[in-house]
């Protein structure tokens, strides 16, 4: 089964943010240079920001750019693995301006010993910033890697960081 899939790219204070929808659902959002990121033949035809399913995905990502959304509530379809679905749908339960470890998301899988293969899913998060991967880190605290680049994680802690603790 073949999807119908449109790209669009918007400018965030992150760099270059590539959308991809699938069917008209969001199926990914990939920075300039990220790893993981698929080829940009497999994003389909471009078309504006205010084609559908973009508008909605565009306006919550400049209020979350703006401090003014904690939580999105765009659709997205998450395509992968069943493991990696489960991890990804586990890390939209991370609260806004916190984080948790990759050991904390293996338990929370009911999967204790696999933080390894959490850190490895959570790598390859097609939907990234709407479903936050850079607010996993690891055990100690260190800003273990992270698709967008460490530089890009930092930044968006630091961000979420000031605006939880404005609430």
């Amino acid at each position: 089964m073949t999807s119908t899939r449109q790209h669009t790219v918007v400018d965030s204070p992150y760099g270059a943010l590539t959308l991809v929808a699938a069917d008209g659902v969001l199926s990914g959002l990939y920075m300039t240079g990220q790893r993981h990121r698929p080829d940009e033949e497999s994003f389909g035809e471009r078309v504006a920001a205010a084609e559908e399913p973009f508008p909605e995905v565009v306006r919550q990502l400049t209020a979350y750019f703006a401090g003014e959304l904690t939580e999105f509530s765009v659709p997205v379809r998450l395509e992968g693995t069943a493991f990696q679905r489960s991890v990804w749908e586990q890390l939209v339960r991370i609260p806004y301006g916190q984080t948790w470890s990759y050991g904390r998301l293996a338990a929370e899988l009911g999967k204790p010993g696999a933080s390894r293969a959490v850190g490895l899913a959570n790598g390859k998060n097609p939907v990234g910033i709407i479903v936050p991967c850079h607010r996993v880190i690891g055990a100690s605290g260190s800003m273990t890697g992270y698709g967008g680049g460490i530089e890009r994680k930092v930044r968006l802690l630091e961000f979420e960081s000031r605006g939880a603790g404005a609430r």
